[in-house]
C-alpha cells in the first residue's frame, strides 16, 4: 500500500482495532464504564511513522504521570476548581521535568479523567477504577502500536513522497 493516504488508513485501522478491543474486553469482563479506556487507547495511538513506538511509550509515561498527579491531588480530600487547577499545574511541571512536553495532552487528559467524579459516587473507588481504565487503555494502545510496528514498516521517505509531483489536468 502506498500513496499520500497510507498513514491515514493505517491510523484509522489502529483506532478501529483499539475501539473494538476495548468494547470486546469490556464485554468479556462485564465492565460498563469503558469511556476512559477508549479515550486512553485513542490518545496513545498515533499515525504511522518511524518513531511511533517512542511516541506511544511517551504517551504512556504521560498517562502514568497524569493519573499519579490526579490521585495525589485527590489525597487533599477536595475535588474542586482549585484542586483541578493545582493538578493541571503539577501535571505540566512534572511532564516538563521528564521531557514529555509533546505528550502533555495525554497527561492532562489522564489527570482530568481521574479528578472528575459524579455526585453520589464514592470518590476513591471511582478514582481507582479510572486509573485502571487509563492504564488498560494505554497498555492496549501500546500493544496495537507495537504489533503494527512489527509487521508494517513505513516506506522510506523519498522526494516524491515528501513533495508529490504536480498532476496535470490533461
Amino acid at each position: 500500500m502506498g500513496g499520500p493516504n497510507q498513514s491515514l488508513v493505517i491510523y484509522i485501522v489502529k483506532c478501529v482495532i483499539g475501539t473494538l478491543a476495548v468494547f470486546a474486553i469490556s464485554s468479556l469482563i462485564h465492565y460498563k464504564n469503558l469511556g476512559w479506556a477508549l479515550i486512553s487507547v485513542i490518545l496513545v495511538l498515533s499515525p504511522e511513522g518511524d518513531d511511533t513506538v517512542n511516541i506511544a511509550i511517551n504517551r504512556i509515561k504521560a498517562n502514568v504521570i497524569g493519573a499519579g498527579v490526579g490521585l495525589f491531588c485527590l489525597l487533599t480530600g477536595y475535588s474542586n476548581m482549585w484542586t483541578m487547577c493545582l493538578a493541571v499545574t503539577i501535571t505540566l511541571v512534572v511532564s516538563h521535568y521528564f521531557n514529555l512536553d509533546t505528550s502533555t495532552r495525554s497527561a492532562l487528559a489522564a489527570t482530568v479523567i481521574i479528578m472528575l467524579h459524579q455526585e453520589g459516587t464514592h470518590l476513591w473507588s471511582t478514582a481507582i477504577e479510572r486509573v485502571i481504565a487509563v492504564f488498560a487503555g494505554g497498555a492496549l494502545g501500546f500493544v496495537i502500536t507495537f504489533v503494527f510496528h512489527l509487521f508494517y514498516k513505513p516506506a522510506p521517505k523519498t522526494a516524491e513522497t515528501i513533495l508529490p509531483k504536480e498532476q496535470s489536468p490533461f
